[in-house]
């Protein structure tokens, strides 16, 4: 893909939305970073196919779109080629854990240790 070929409107959005993209990555996190440009990255991309629908194939619009195409598969990547939304990030995953509505019913009580054939009264 050639920047050059496309319209320098839409370079610059791009490298704005990739300068914010980096900004939020510091602040919030890859995923959360991604998903934003990608959403963005998206609309410009919308914008353009419309623009080259109505104004034909002999427009610098076949290049724009190639351009944010190329973006978009960039940030793709970084963000690990999911388009998912992102899932919090935990840093072992979880074992399984027992609630009090996993257990029996009628769990087997542990009374402790009893003597054999004495009272207690003694």
């Amino acid at each position: 893909m050639d920047l050059r070929l496309a319209t320098d409107e839409v370079v610059d959005l791009i490298a704005s939305i990739e300068l914010q993209r980096q900004v939020k990555e510091d602040n919030a996190g890859r995923a959360s970073a991604c998903d934003e440009a990608l959403r963005r990255l998206q609309e410009l991309l919308e914008r353009e196919q419309e623009a080259l629908r109505l104004h034909g194939s002999g427009s610098e619009h076949a290049a724009n779109i190639e351009a944010v195409t190329s973006e978009i598969g960039k940030v793709k990547r970084l963000a690990g080629g999911t388009s998912r939304p992102s899932l919090p990030n935990r840093p072992y995953p979880r074992q399984h854990e027992v609630s009090w509505r996993d257990t029996p019913r009628n769990p087997a009580r542990n009374r402790g240790r009893r003597t054999m054939g004495r009272s207690s009264g003694r």
